[in-house]
């Protein structure tokens, strides 16, 4: 018994070194060959990723919103407020964002305008200018904006109302 197991020892001991010195020589196009195929190349590609936190695309439609003639300013809610008071400027007040599955994103927007403007001309200008800013700037597709129009204010009372 001690003969087979001497030989099963040396057999394997061969294929041992027969596989370390196949494996030490270098392979010309096996390498390249065996990893061009179209499942690497999809994995490579996913590695590399854009994202962006739903604070900077409220951000993009505050800023995108405030330039249109006759809104005043962004209604936020409690939280704005609190911030508000201890002297920090939230550009997203008024804003929230939802990202659908398909990447598109649904805008919910709360304004004050200006006492005598049509609010009807205000929504449309907010709609084309955020949907004009968001794809510009992050190629986001806009799936709908929401328009709560919070308050009416002349521009006196709203700077009064300001400070």
């Amino acid at each position: 018994m001690a003969e087979i197991e001497q030989t099963n020892s040396e057999d394997t001991q061969d294929q041992v070194e027969e596989f370390v010195a196949v494996a030490a020589e270098p392979e010309d196009d096996a390498v390249v060959t065996v990893d061009a195929d179209a499942d690497d190349e999809e994995l490579v590609e996913s590695e590399d990723s854009l994202t962006y936190s739903n604070g900077v695309i409220e951000k993009i439609v505050a800023m995108a919103t405030r330039e249109v003639p006759h809104v005043l300013g962004m209604k936020g809610n409690l939280m704005h407020f609190v911030q508000e008071q201890f002297g920090a400027e939230n550009l997203t007040k008024g804003v929230s964002v939802e990202v659908t599955d398909d990447n598109r994103v649904v805008v919910n927007i709360s304004v004050i305008i200006e006492y005598g403007a049509y609010a009807p001309d205000i929504f449309e200008e907010v709609k084309e200018r955020v949907t004009e800013r968001l794809g510009a700037m992050t190629g986001l597709e806009v799936a709908g904006i929401n328009l709560r129009i919070e308050d009416v204010l002349t521009p006196e009372e709203y700077e009064g109302s300001e400070e």
